[in-house]
């Protein structure tokens, strides 16, 4: 029997249509609207397919959207000002440097010269250490994602076994730490699960997922992941994009994990509109906390 299908697309809309709500209450009552600025520097395509959802994401939501555009030539100086200037400017609730960036232009300055409190993607080493120390002002947008996916598929965290394979500061290390802490009046999402970070170094890598009640994968390799890695009957989030032969696959070999998994996510239409839902959702927040 195949596993059950984690529906991104569909999770999302229910999101997006609370968020929606919340913006409308929060004007009603004297807020301004929610502002999201996206920075692109350059001409990657895929960044400007983003960026181009993110923006129609914001307008459906009923929230201002912004889109500053450097040339790829952009100094780093050039970059920081804007930053300042964005940083300044009240009706900005959200900042989003799109990444990657030139070469010439470090992304830690970047990173770090965006206010906190308008750091939406949670990069801002203050909103890493909130977020480690249990206090998140935000949860980084595609580790949220994936909890919601959980939270609202009624997969239960709390006990389990978790595996999250990949360590990136964008999903792998966020996850554990949302997923590891104990749910508090601060932090509800909390997964309060046992939670092992693997990666290509680790040892007999395959059976330590099959230890896993639940596996995230976020490895950034094709299909890494095979039906020997999972536990019968596991809840397996595919957090991987990768293009092969002009088609988008995953993380997970799909076809081959589908018969043992209990639950399944899929490649597209799973966790990629979850992370922009997430991203609504914390720039909601950062309006709501600067009226």
């Amino acid at each position: 029997m195949p596993a059950q299908k984690i529906d991104g697309q569909e999770l999302s809309k229910a999101i997006r249509a609370e968020v929606a709500a919340g913006v409308a209450a929060h004007v009603a009552a004297g807020g301004r609207p929610p502002g999201l600025a996206a920075v692109l520097v350059g001409d990657n395509p895929a960044s400007e397919v983003y960026v181009r959802s993110k923006r129609k994401a914001c307008e459906d939501a009923g929230m201002n959207s912004w889109l500053h555009r450097l040339p790829a030539t952009a100094s780093e100086e050039d970059l920081l000002k804007l930053v300042a200037d964005l940083n300044a400017d009240p009706a900005v609730h959200g900042i989003l440097v799109q990444l990657p960036l030139p070469k010439q232009i470090r992304e830690e300055a970047i990173i770090n010269a965006i206010s906190p409190a308008k750091d939406v993607d949670a990069f801002h080493p203050q909103n890493v250490g909130l977020l480690a120390a249990g206090h998140p002002r935000y949860l980084p947008c595609t580790p949220f994602g994936v909890q919601q996916m959980l939270a609202r598929s009624g997969i239960p965290t709390i006990g389990k076994n978790v595996v999250v394979i990949g360590r990136s500061n964008i999903v792998g290390k966020p996850m554990a730490l949302i997923l590891m802490q104990k749910p508090t009046k601060d932090f509800p999402e909390a997964g309060d699960a046992t939670v092992t970070v693997v990666h290509r170094g680790t040892k007999d890598l395959p059976a330590v997922c099959r230890t896993a009640d639940i596996l995230i994968a976020a490895v950034g390799v094709a299909k890494f992941v095979t039906a020997d890695f999972v536990k019968p009957g596991a809840a397996v989030i595919d957090v991987g994009i990768n293009s092969v032969d002009g088609k988008l696959v995953g993380d997970v070999d799909a076809e081959s994990v589908s018969p043992v998994a209990g639950w399944l996510s899929p490649v597209p239409k799973g966790v990629g509109p979850m992370t922009i839902t997430m991203l609504l959702q914390n720039t909601l927040k950062s309006a709501v906390a600067a009226k």
